[in-house]
């Protein structure tokens, strides 16, 4: 069952973003997967089969194998734990949903980057430099980085571009503290993740995460290093001078690219063998993580 919008009776819907649907739960929110795909920050019109399963299946074994180095908001993925008012519900929110905890989400969105790869790629090849932060010269595309770097960006509404910013505009937005906090956890979640996927085949090359503060802790939210918010790429097959195979969406961006798409909604319709081709890249990158088949 693809599921590109949820309206589920008797649920308070709060927000619709590029991929998940958010609902009020009370004390909690009920955070739901759809299979919606963006792509250049433009929601393709078709889902892929099993995505949001995917997501949330990825992001709770992250959730679970960094809590350690902080907390995260979820309370729990199973449906017979949420809110009577989902009973009804149970079918499409099982494998897709998860309930979690209100926060107050930072302003800006947290990405480290452990390969140059993307925007990162471009702004090398002009000044040396990644978010202007130096780099050694002789870098390549995906060249592993010397070591991770924290490049925080905004956070844009629906249908815009988020814009790279410097740690020190970061400090202006969320204050030193809490800033330094943030970039210190997300790199220590990058590297224990980056070390655990890479002993199961897969480099991440680099993610984006998202922080909250709950009762003056900080946690993470959202989703984690899933396909969506990260670069993933086979450690098999990788070389660095070229871009690189993978296992997220950059499948559907370079057929994207291929029909010169203007990255202005609304977006083309995807012909069937990339939808199928897609859904393969996002459950295997799932098995290769977590030994397990979408539930």
């Amino acid at each position: 069952m693809v599921i590109t919008e949820t309206q589920f009776s008797g649920m308070k819907l709060l927000k619709r973003g590029k991929v998940r649907d958010l609902y009020d739960a009370g004390e909690h929110l009920l955070i739901v997967a759809t299979d919606r795909l963006s792509a250049y920050d433009v929601v393709l019109p078709q889902g892929i089969p099993w995505k949001g399963h995917v997501l949330t299946q990825i992001s709770k074994f992250w959730f679970d194998y960094t809590k350690d180095i902080l907390p995260n908001h979820v309370v729990s993925m199973e449906v017979k734990d949420f809110p009577k008012e989902c009973a009804p519900h149970a079918e499409a929110l099982r494998g897709r949903s998860m309930l979690v905890r209100k926060t107050r989400p930072l302003g800006v969105e947290c990405i480290v980057r452990g390969y140059l790869s993307g925007s990162g790629w471009a702004e090398y090849q002009k000044s040396k430099t990644v978010c202007r932060i130096p780099l050694p010269d002789g870098l390549v595309e995906s060249s592993r980085l010397p070591a991770p770097i924290f490049t925080p960006s905004t956070k844009a509404d629906l249908g815009a571009h988020d814009e790279n910013i410097s740690f020190e505009q970061m400090v202006g937005i969320e204050g030193p503290d809490l800033s330094a906090q943030a970039r210190d956890a997300a790199l220590a979640v990058f590297s224990k993740a980056a070390t655990c996927a890479e002993e199961k085949g897969i480099i991440i090359a680099d993610t984006k995460m998202e922080f909250g503060v709950l009762d003056g802790t900080l946690i993470l939210i959202d989703e984690l290093l899933t396909p969506d918010s990260s670069r993933f790429w086979p450690k098999n097959k990788y070389e660095a001078g070229r871009g690189q195979e993978s296992f997220d969406k950059q499948y559907v961006r370079d057929y994207l690219t291929a029909i010169k798409f203007n990255k202005q909604p609304p977006g083309p319709m995807l012909p069937d063998d990339v939808i199928t081709r897609t859904s393969d890249l996002y459950r295997e990158a799932l098995h290769r993580l977590t030994g397990k088949e979408v539930e």
